[in-house]
């Protein structure tokens, strides 16, 4: 290679790596949208709590994936020397990175689910579990070639299973083991009576639970586009798409919500969760369709299960991130055929089964570490505790200790 060559690939890989960068910082940001929002539909003696699980399930999920789960998605290992480690600029440290903001996502999506009502360390427990063994199965499968699935999908029907950003890896998988939990948990104390009333726990902070929308959706750039993971990939139409699905899913919610400011600011969420699969290759009309049919779905969804089906999903992670996600493997295989407009190089019955695929990952590694923890240490607060709120019972401090001290 020339000298002239050699420049040429160095400033590539650096730009590579550069590109990459900033988007695992943008989709860390993302986390803080986690926290804002659980800690603003909470009650405010669970805030403390929602702003400290984030943060912390996002540290264990580092370990487990750099030291697990990393390896298990894509065959590879961190333990060699730092010269190993730099060669390439780095890119490969870069790329883990970028994909350890998703694979943290999953806890983020859970603890939303299980709030006000869970236990701690247990929790933490779970969150290595799942960011070390259970996530990075599928997304081995997904993203990486795992077990022959997509190569037995393209004999089969001429096309693999296609989720460019995580409709299904991510979000549907943390939905589905977010149900999971939820379920083995049981509702808030309170929040059902044996009359079949339902007491509403209205959200602590509207602001807080805005705030949080709105750094999801400006994350959830950095979280669609870098995923092209180059420079020379990136797309534009990620981008537009990403805004049009994530308006559809703000103005359904909006209509279908009845101006309830809980669904304006999740709609937007449930838009872009849908829009993740199928963002490279759909047209942007098809994506605003896509995240609009996500913003109903929400809406509609999370009201049957807090309602009538009686589930205390606190956020409606199974709604928005489970179903929306769903939604959109599906839709992906629909809107992203040539005869609507898209790019063309999806079909429907590979989406269809790459979807159910993730859901069925997903129910089960849920139900075992789930069950496994609930069975060995247990789950939950005990009642006093959680009459007391997480933020005393396990944090020692309230979101605002001079206020309630009365002075």
């Amino acid at each position: 290679m020339g000298i002239g060559e050699h420049n040429v690939e160095s400033l590539k890989t650096g730009s590579d790596v550069l590109f990459l960068l900033l988007g695992a910082i943008m989709v860390l940001a993302m986390h803080a949208g986690f926290a804002f929002l659980e800690l603003g539909t909470v009650r405010s003696k669970n805030q403390v709590n929602a702003l400290v699980k984030i943060l912390s399930d996002f540290s264990i999920s580092t370990v487990a994936y750099f030291c697990i789960g990393y390896g298990i998605a894509y065959g590879v290992s961190f333990f060699h020397g730092a010269e190993t480690l730099t060669e390439r600029s780095g890119y490969d440290l870069v790329k883990f990175f970028f994909l350890l903001t998703f694979a943290a996502a999953i806890p983020a999506i859970v603890s939303g689910g299980i709030a006000e009502r869970a236990r701690f360390y247990p929790q933490l427990a779970a969150s290595f579990l799942i960011v070390g063994f259970v996530y990075p199965l599928f997304e081995g499968i997904a993203w990486n070639q795992a077990f022959g699935f997509q190569a037995w999908l393209k004999a089969a029907f001429g096309s693999e299973f296609h989720d460019f950003a995580g409709s299904v890896v991510v979000h549907a998988v943390g939905g589905w083991i977010g149900l999971i939990a939820v379920l083995l948990l049981g509702a808030r104390r309170g929040r059902y009576t044996r009359d079949g009333r339902i007491n509403a726990h209205p959200p602590s902070s509207i602001p807080f639970l805005a705030l949080g929308a709105w750094i999801l959706s400006v994350g959830w750039f950095g979280f669609n586009v870098m995923s092209a993971q180059e420079v020379s990939k990136i797309s534009g139409l990620v981008a537009v798409n990403s805004l049009m699905a994530m308006v559809g899913g703000t103005l359904a919610a909006l209509i279908t919500g009845k101006n309830d400011p809980g669904f304006v600011h999740n709609g937007p969420l449930a838009g872009l969760v849908a829009v993740c699969a199928g963002s490279d290759v759909m047209h942007p009309g098809g994506a605003f369709v896509v995240g609009a049919v996500a913003g109903a779905l929400f809406v509609y969804l999370f009201t049957l299960t807090q309602n009538r089906w009686k589930i205390d999903d606190v956020l409606g992670v199974w709604p928005l991130h489970g179903l929306c996600g769903a939604w959109g493997g599906v839709a992906c295989g629909i809107f992203g055929s040539k005869a609507l407009g898209g790019l063309g190089g999806v079909a429907l019955m590979p989406q269809v089964l790459g979807t159910l695929t993730g859901i069925t990952v997903a129910v089960i590694g849920g139900l075992v570490v789930y069950g496994a923890v609930r069975i060995i240490v247990g789950l939950r607060l005990d009642e006093e505790q959680e009459f007391n709120g997480a933020d005393l019972s396990v944090h020692r401090i309230s979101a605002q200790p001079e206020r309630d001290a009365g002075r």
